[in-house]
Protein backbone atom coordinates (compact mmCIF):
# COMPACT_ATOMS: atom_id res chain seq x y z
CA UNK A 1 0.00 0.00 0.00
CA UNK A 2 1.39 3.61 -0.49
CA UNK A 3 0.33 7.18 -1.29
CA UNK A 4 -1.70 7.75 -4.42
CA UNK A 5 0.19 9.21 -7.51
CA UNK A 6 -1.10 11.07 -10.25
CA UNK A 7 -0.46 7.80 -12.39
CA UNK A 8 -2.83 5.62 -9.93
CA UNK A 9 -5.69 8.16 -10.87
CA UNK A 10 -4.93 8.26 -14.60
CA UNK A 11 -5.17 4.57 -14.37
CA UNK A 12 -8.30 4.25 -12.22
CA UNK A 13 -10.04 6.64 -14.22
CA UNK A 14 -10.09 4.61 -17.50
CA UNK A 15 -13.09 2.54 -18.28
CA UNK A 16 -13.39 1.38 -14.85
CA UNK A 17 -15.66 -2.29 -15.10
CA UNK A 18 -18.18 -2.08 -12.66
CA UNK A 19 -19.65 -3.15 -9.91
CA UNK A 20 -16.94 -0.69 -8.49
CA UNK A 21 -16.68 -0.34 -4.73
CA UNK A 22 -15.08 2.42 -3.03
CA UNK A 23 -14.50 2.70 1.03
CA UNK A 24 -12.96 4.97 2.73
CA UNK A 25 -12.62 5.40 6.30
CA UNK A 26 -9.83 6.70 9.28
CA UNK A 27 -7.78 4.17 11.08
CA UNK A 28 -6.32 3.63 14.95
CA UNK A 29 -2.62 4.16 14.91
CA UNK A 30 -2.31 2.72 18.60
CA UNK A 31 -2.40 -0.69 20.43
CA UNK A 32 -5.00 -1.99 21.53
CA UNK A 33 -7.48 0.12 19.47
CA UNK A 34 -6.23 -0.69 15.88
CA UNK A 35 -6.81 -4.26 16.27
CA UNK A 36 -10.52 -3.05 15.47
CA UNK A 37 -9.54 -1.62 12.17
CA UNK A 38 -10.51 -5.27 10.62
CA UNK A 39 -13.92 -5.79 12.40
CA UNK A 40 -14.69 -2.10 11.22
CA UNK A 41 -13.78 -2.54 7.63
CA UNK A 42 -15.64 -6.10 7.49
CA UNK A 43 -19.13 -4.49 8.76
CA UNK A 44 -17.92 -1.57 6.09
CA UNK A 45 -17.66 -4.95 3.38
CA UNK A 46 -21.37 -5.91 4.38
CA UNK A 47 -22.72 -2.39 3.94
CA UNK A 48 -21.29 -2.82 0.60
CA UNK A 49 -22.45 -6.24 -0.04
CA UNK A 50 -26.07 -5.31 0.58
CA UNK A 51 -25.91 -2.86 -2.29
CA UNK A 52 -23.95 -5.51 -4.67
CA UNK A 53 -26.55 -8.15 -4.31
CA UNK A 54 -29.41 -5.23 -4.60
CA UNK A 55 -28.10 -3.89 -8.12
CA UNK A 56 -26.09 -6.56 -9.80
CA UNK A 57 -25.82 -10.08 -10.42
CA UNK A 58 -24.09 -12.86 -8.22
CA UNK A 59 -21.66 -13.45 -10.91
CA UNK A 60 -20.72 -10.09 -11.12
CA UNK A 61 -20.76 -9.73 -7.01
CA UNK A 62 -18.88 -12.89 -6.52
CA UNK A 63 -15.27 -11.64 -7.25
CA UNK A 64 -15.55 -8.26 -5.47
CA UNK A 65 -17.25 -9.81 -2.76
CA UNK A 66 -13.93 -12.43 -2.36
CA UNK A 67 -10.83 -9.29 -2.70
CA UNK A 68 -12.95 -7.30 -0.17
CA UNK A 69 -13.09 -10.42 2.58
CA UNK A 70 -9.88 -11.39 1.49
CA UNK A 71 -8.51 -8.40 3.12
CA UNK A 72 -9.79 -8.33 6.38
CA UNK A 73 -7.30 -11.43 6.97
CA UNK A 74 -4.54 -9.83 5.80
CA UNK A 75 -3.14 -9.09 9.48
CA UNK A 76 0.12 -7.23 8.12
CA UNK A 77 -2.04 -4.61 6.28
CA UNK A 78 -3.90 -3.94 9.75
CA UNK A 79 -0.35 -3.21 11.25
CA UNK A 80 0.69 -0.14 9.37
CA UNK A 81 -0.17 2.31 11.11
CA UNK A 82 -1.88 4.47 8.93
CA UNK A 83 -4.05 7.91 9.45
CA UNK A 84 -6.85 6.41 6.78
CA UNK A 85 -7.49 4.03 4.51
CA UNK A 86 -9.01 3.64 0.61
CA UNK A 87 -9.62 0.53 -0.63
CA UNK A 88 -11.24 0.42 -4.51
CA UNK A 89 -12.52 -3.16 -5.54
CA UNK A 90 -14.18 -4.14 -9.49
CA UNK A 91 -14.00 -7.38 -10.74
CA UNK A 92 -10.88 -6.07 -12.77
CA UNK A 93 -8.93 -3.87 -10.33
CA UNK A 94 -8.01 -3.98 -6.52
CA UNK A 95 -6.23 -0.83 -5.11
CA UNK A 96 -5.36 0.15 -1.70
CA UNK A 97 -3.75 3.44 -0.84
CA UNK A 98 -2.87 5.03 2.72
CA UNK A 99 -4.17 9.01 3.70
CA UNK A 100 -2.16 10.92 6.01
CA UNK A 101 -5.39 12.64 6.61
CA UNK A 102 -8.23 10.45 8.42
CA UNK A 103 -11.31 10.65 5.90
CA UNK A 104 -14.96 10.61 6.82
CA UNK A 105 -16.02 6.71 6.78
CA UNK A 106 -18.18 6.04 3.58
CA UNK A 107 -18.74 3.06 1.15
CA UNK A 108 -19.89 3.87 -2.31
CA UNK A 109 -21.20 1.35 -5.18
CA UNK A 110 -21.20 2.68 -8.42
CA UNK A 111 -20.22 2.20 -12.54
CA UNK A 112 -17.37 3.88 -11.33
CA UNK A 113 -14.67 4.48 -8.20
CA UNK A 114 -15.16 7.19 -6.30
CA UNK A 115 -11.69 9.32 -6.82
CA UNK A 116 -12.74 12.60 -5.31
CA UNK A 117 -11.00 12.53 -2.06
CA UNK A 118 -7.69 11.18 -4.30
CA UNK A 119 -8.32 14.42 -6.51
CA UNK A 120 -7.95 16.09 -3.10
CA UNK A 121 -4.56 14.74 -2.57
CA UNK A 122 -3.33 14.18 -6.02
CA UNK A 123 -4.66 17.61 -7.39
CA UNK A 124 -4.34 20.22 -4.51
CA UNK A 125 -2.70 23.58 -5.93
CA UNK A 126 -0.38 23.65 -2.23
CA UNK A 127 1.06 19.84 -3.04
CA UNK A 128 5.00 20.14 -3.11
CA UNK A 129 8.53 17.66 -2.87
CA UNK A 130 10.86 18.50 -0.34
CA UNK A 131 14.36 17.18 -0.87
CA UNK A 132 16.43 17.09 2.01
CA UNK A 133 19.97 16.72 1.15
CA UNK A 134 23.08 15.87 2.99
CA UNK A 135 26.11 13.69 2.16
CA UNK A 136 25.42 11.16 5.14
CA UNK A 137 21.81 10.53 3.59
CA UNK A 138 18.76 11.77 1.87
CA UNK A 139 15.15 12.08 2.83
CA UNK A 140 12.84 12.86 0.41
CA UNK A 141 9.16 14.38 1.21
CA UNK A 142 5.82 15.00 -0.78
CA UNK A 143 3.65 17.28 1.20
CA UNK A 144 1.23 20.10 1.27
CA UNK A 145 0.73 22.94 3.76
CA UNK A 146 -0.98 20.85 6.49
CA UNK A 147 1.65 17.71 6.62
CA UNK A 148 4.55 16.25 5.29
CA UNK A 149 5.12 12.33 4.65
CA UNK A 150 8.10 10.90 4.24
CA UNK A 151 8.58 8.29 1.17
CA UNK A 152 11.53 6.72 -1.02
CA UNK A 153 10.99 7.55 -4.88
CA UNK A 154 13.31 4.24 -6.30
CA UNK A 155 16.48 5.20 -7.83
CA UNK A 156 17.45 8.42 -6.06
CA UNK A 157 20.55 7.52 -4.16
CA UNK A 158 20.39 7.98 -0.87
CA UNK A 159 24.19 8.65 0.13
CA UNK A 160 27.61 9.61 -1.27
CA UNK A 161 28.14 5.13 -1.62
CA UNK A 162 24.92 4.67 -3.61
CA UNK A 163 25.65 7.45 -6.23
CA UNK A 164 29.31 6.37 -7.11
CA UNK A 165 27.94 2.57 -6.74
CA UNK A 166 30.67 1.76 -4.14
CA UNK A 167 30.71 -0.90 -1.93
CA UNK A 168 31.55 0.16 1.42
CA UNK A 169 32.53 -2.62 4.26
CA UNK A 170 32.76 -1.99 7.46
CA UNK A 171 35.06 -4.98 9.09
CA UNK A 172 36.23 -5.32 12.70
CA UNK A 173 39.87 -5.95 11.26
CA UNK A 174 41.42 -4.88 7.86
CA UNK A 175 42.49 -6.90 5.45
CA UNK A 176 46.14 -6.21 4.51
CA UNK A 177 46.40 -8.00 0.96
CA UNK A 178 50.23 -9.58 -0.16
CA UNK A 179 52.03 -9.70 -3.24
CA UNK A 180 53.98 -13.02 -4.22
CA UNK A 181 56.99 -11.70 -1.69
CA UNK A 182 55.11 -11.41 1.12
CA UNK A 183 54.95 -7.51 0.88
CA UNK A 184 51.94 -5.67 1.77
CA UNK A 185 50.40 -4.34 -1.47
CA UNK A 186 48.59 -1.20 -0.32
CA UNK A 187 45.74 0.76 -2.45
CA UNK A 188 46.74 3.97 -4.22
CA UNK A 189 44.76 7.27 -3.45
CA UNK A 190 42.49 6.35 -6.50
CA UNK A 191 42.16 2.84 -5.30
CA UNK A 192 41.39 3.59 -1.70
CA UNK A 193 38.51 5.79 -2.69
CA UNK A 194 36.92 3.57 -4.77
CA UNK A 195 36.73 1.39 -1.73
CA UNK A 196 34.92 3.43 0.61
CA UNK A 197 37.33 5.46 1.98
CA UNK A 198 36.78 9.27 2.77
CA UNK A 199 38.17 11.41 0.02
CA UNK A 200 39.88 14.52 0.55
CA UNK A 201 40.53 17.83 -0.85
CA UNK A 202 39.97 18.05 -4.80
CA UNK A 203 38.78 14.19 -4.70
CA UNK A 204 36.02 15.21 -2.05
CA UNK A 205 35.05 18.30 -4.21
CA UNK A 206 34.38 16.22 -7.26
CA UNK A 207 33.12 13.46 -5.44
CA UNK A 208 30.83 15.13 -3.63
CA UNK A 209 29.73 17.01 -7.79
CA UNK A 210 29.19 13.69 -8.77
CA UNK A 211 26.87 13.14 -5.93
CA UNK A 212 24.51 15.71 -6.71
CA UNK A 213 24.21 15.52 -9.85
CA UNK A 214 22.89 11.81 -9.78
CA UNK A 215 20.88 13.00 -7.11
CA UNK A 216 19.27 15.73 -9.28
CA UNK A 217 18.94 13.54 -12.08
CA UNK A 218 17.26 10.76 -10.32
CA UNK A 219 15.01 13.28 -8.44
CA UNK A 220 14.21 14.80 -11.90
CA UNK A 221 13.32 11.72 -13.62
CA UNK A 222 11.56 9.26 -11.02
CA UNK A 223 9.91 12.83 -9.37
CA UNK A 224 9.70 16.26 -10.92
CA UNK A 225 9.21 15.70 -14.61
CA UNK A 226 6.50 13.05 -13.73
CA UNK A 227 4.47 15.46 -11.01
CA UNK A 228 5.29 18.59 -12.08
CA UNK A 229 5.24 19.79 -8.37
CA UNK A 230 7.18 22.43 -6.89
CA UNK A 231 10.90 21.27 -4.93
CA UNK A 232 11.99 22.43 -2.36
CA UNK A 233 15.66 22.11 -1.09
CA UNK A 234 17.01 21.73 3.22
CA UNK A 235 20.56 22.25 3.24
CA UNK A 236 23.46 23.53 4.88
CA UNK A 237 24.36 26.82 2.77
CA UNK A 238 27.54 25.59 1.22
CA UNK A 239 25.77 22.59 0.02
CA UNK A 240 22.46 24.54 -1.12
CA UNK A 241 24.76 26.48 -3.64
CA UNK A 242 27.19 23.56 -4.83
CA UNK A 243 23.15 21.52 -5.68
CA UNK A 244 22.10 24.19 -7.56
CA UNK A 245 25.46 24.65 -9.17
CA UNK A 246 24.59 21.70 -10.97
CA UNK A 247 20.76 20.93 -11.04
CA UNK A 248 18.63 21.21 -14.21
CA UNK A 249 15.46 20.80 -12.58
CA UNK A 250 13.12 23.35 -13.64
CA UNK A 251 10.97 22.84 -10.86
CA UNK A 252 13.77 23.68 -7.75
CA UNK A 253 12.67 26.77 -5.87
CA UNK A 254 15.20 29.84 -5.70
CA UNK A 255 14.36 29.71 -2.36
CA UNK A 256 15.68 27.15 -0.16
CA UNK A 257 15.73 26.14 3.38
CA UNK A 258 19.55 26.70 4.57
CA UNK A 259 19.65 24.51 7.55
CA UNK A 260 20.82 21.00 8.11
CA UNK A 261 17.64 18.30 8.11
CA UNK A 262 19.21 16.54 10.75
CA UNK A 263 18.70 18.70 13.81
CA UNK A 264 14.78 19.28 12.18
CA UNK A 265 11.42 18.02 13.63
CA UNK A 266 9.01 17.14 11.23
CA UNK A 267 6.92 20.48 12.59
CA UNK A 268 9.96 22.72 12.05
CA UNK A 269 10.56 21.46 8.59
CA UNK A 270 6.98 21.80 7.74
CA UNK A 271 7.16 25.21 8.74
CA UNK A 272 10.19 26.26 7.02
CA UNK A 273 9.33 24.66 3.85
CA UNK A 274 6.01 26.07 3.48
CA UNK A 275 7.32 29.98 4.01
CA UNK A 276 9.18 28.96 0.98
CA UNK A 277 6.33 27.55 -1.00
CA UNK A 278 3.61 30.11 0.06
CA UNK A 279 4.44 32.99 -1.99
CA UNK A 280 4.36 30.80 -5.67
CA UNK A 281 1.04 28.97 -4.23
CA UNK A 282 -0.68 32.63 -3.69
CA UNK A 283 0.41 33.75 -6.83
CA UNK A 284 -0.89 30.59 -8.52
CA UNK A 285 -4.33 30.83 -6.86
CA UNK A 286 -4.88 34.53 -7.60
CA UNK A 287 -4.08 34.26 -11.17
CA UNK A 288 -6.31 31.04 -11.40
CA UNK A 289 -9.17 33.18 -9.67
CA UNK A 290 -8.27 36.25 -12.18
CA UNK A 291 -7.88 33.90 -15.39
CA UNK A 292 -11.67 32.42 -14.23
CA UNK A 293 -12.97 35.87 -13.82
CA UNK A 294 -12.11 37.40 -16.89
CA UNK A 295 -12.93 34.17 -18.64
CA UNK A 296 -16.39 34.45 -17.10
CA UNK A 297 -17.43 37.97 -18.32
CA UNK A 298 -16.29 37.08 -21.64
CA UNK A 299 -19.22 34.04 -21.40
CA UNK A 300 -16.28 31.53 -21.47
CA UNK A 301 -16.27 30.09 -17.45
CA UNK A 302 -19.39 28.84 -15.64
CA UNK A 303 -20.14 28.00 -11.63
CA UNK A 304 -23.35 26.08 -12.67
CA UNK A 305 -23.16 22.64 -12.36
CA UNK A 306 -25.29 21.69 -15.12
CA UNK A 307 -23.42 24.01 -17.47
CA UNK A 308 -20.05 22.56 -16.45
CA UNK A 309 -21.71 18.98 -16.92
CA UNK A 310 -22.42 19.70 -20.20
CA UNK A 311 -19.59 21.44 -21.73
CA UNK A 312 -17.32 18.76 -19.84
CA UNK A 313 -19.17 16.10 -21.72
CA UNK A 314 -18.36 17.82 -24.87
CA UNK A 315 -14.39 18.25 -24.41
CA UNK A 316 -14.71 21.76 -23.73
CA UNK A 317 -13.81 22.09 -19.92
CA UNK A 318 -9.79 23.10 -20.02
CA UNK A 319 -9.70 23.87 -16.45
CA UNK A 320 -11.79 23.02 -13.21
CA UNK A 321 -11.37 24.44 -10.41
CA UNK A 322 -13.87 22.64 -6.82
CA UNK A 323 -13.40 23.86 -3.73
CA UNK A 324 -11.39 21.79 -1.06
CA UNK A 325 -12.97 19.10 1.40
CA UNK A 326 -16.66 19.95 -0.12
CA UNK A 327 -19.16 16.88 -1.42
CA UNK A 328 -22.19 17.99 -3.34
CA UNK A 329 -24.31 14.27 -3.60
CA UNK A 330 -25.05 13.15 -7.23
CA UNK A 331 -23.11 12.33 -9.91
CA UNK A 332 -22.67 13.46 -13.63
CA UNK A 333 -24.48 11.29 -16.44
CA UNK A 334 -21.25 10.75 -18.73
CA UNK A 335 -23.54 10.54 -21.63
CA UNK A 336 -25.51 13.72 -21.40
CA UNK A 337 -23.34 15.47 -18.71
CA UNK A 338 -26.67 16.40 -17.03
CA UNK A 339 -26.30 16.68 -13.36
CA UNK A 340 -28.72 14.08 -11.42
CA UNK A 341 -29.08 14.49 -7.48
CA UNK A 342 -28.92 12.04 -5.20
CA UNK A 343 -29.60 11.06 -1.88
CA UNK A 344 -28.32 8.40 1.22
CA UNK A 345 -24.79 7.63 2.24
CA UNK A 346 -24.28 5.21 -1.19
CA UNK A 347 -24.81 8.65 -2.98
CA UNK A 348 -21.49 9.52 -5.16
CA UNK A 349 -20.07 12.71 -5.15
CA UNK A 350 -20.96 15.24 -8.42
CA UNK A 351 -18.02 17.49 -8.37
CA UNK A 352 -16.21 14.22 -7.76
CA UNK A 353 -18.00 13.26 -11.35
CA UNK A 354 -17.04 16.29 -13.00
CA UNK A 355 -13.74 16.22 -12.29
CA UNK A 356 -13.39 12.81 -13.54
CA UNK A 357 -15.19 13.41 -16.49
CA UNK A 358 -13.00 16.85 -17.43
CA UNK A 359 -9.64 14.55 -16.58
CA UNK A 360 -10.70 12.29 -19.30
CA UNK A 361 -11.35 15.04 -21.74
CA UNK A 362 -7.59 15.51 -20.79
CA UNK A 363 -8.52 18.99 -18.99
CA UNK A 364 -7.02 20.05 -15.96
CA UNK A 365 -7.89 20.30 -12.53
CA UNK A 366 -7.36 21.97 -9.12
CA UNK A 367 -8.47 21.36 -5.55
CA UNK A 368 -8.38 25.04 -3.85
CA UNK A 369 -9.31 26.03 -0.41
CA UNK A 370 -12.31 27.23 0.30
CA UNK A 371 -11.79 30.78 0.87
CA UNK A 372 -9.85 30.95 -2.53
CA UNK A 373 -12.69 29.78 -4.70
CA UNK A 374 -14.00 32.42 -6.82
CA UNK A 375 -17.40 30.95 -6.44
CA UNK A 376 -19.87 29.45 -3.60
CA UNK A 377 -21.24 26.33 -6.06
CA UNK A 378 -18.14 24.41 -5.25
CA UNK A 379 -17.10 24.51 -8.83
CA UNK A 380 -15.44 27.10 -11.19
CA UNK A 381 -15.14 25.92 -14.79
CA UNK A 382 -13.17 27.42 -17.73
CA UNK A 383 -13.99 26.63 -21.46
CA UNK A 384 -11.59 25.40 -24.22
CA UNK A 385 -13.41 27.59 -26.77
Amino acid sequence: MHMVTREDLNRLLVAPQPPCVSIYFPTQRTYPERHQDPVRYANLVDRAEEVLRQQYSPAEVRPVRERLRALADESAFWTQGHAGVVVLASPATFETFDLRNPPPERVVVADSFLVAPLLQVVQSADRFHVLCLQREAVRFYEGNRDGLALIEPAGIPQTVADALNRDVVVQHKEHVPRGKSGAEIRPTPRDENLSGHPAAGDDAKLEGERFFRAVDRAVWERVSRPTGLPLVLVALPEEQAAFRAVSDNPHLLATGVERSPAGLSERELLADVWACVEPGYLARLGQLVEDFNVARSRGQATADPQEAGRAAQAGRVGRLLIEADRTIPGRIDPETGTAVAADGPEAGDLLGNLAELVLRRKGEVVVVPRERMPTTTGLAAVYRF
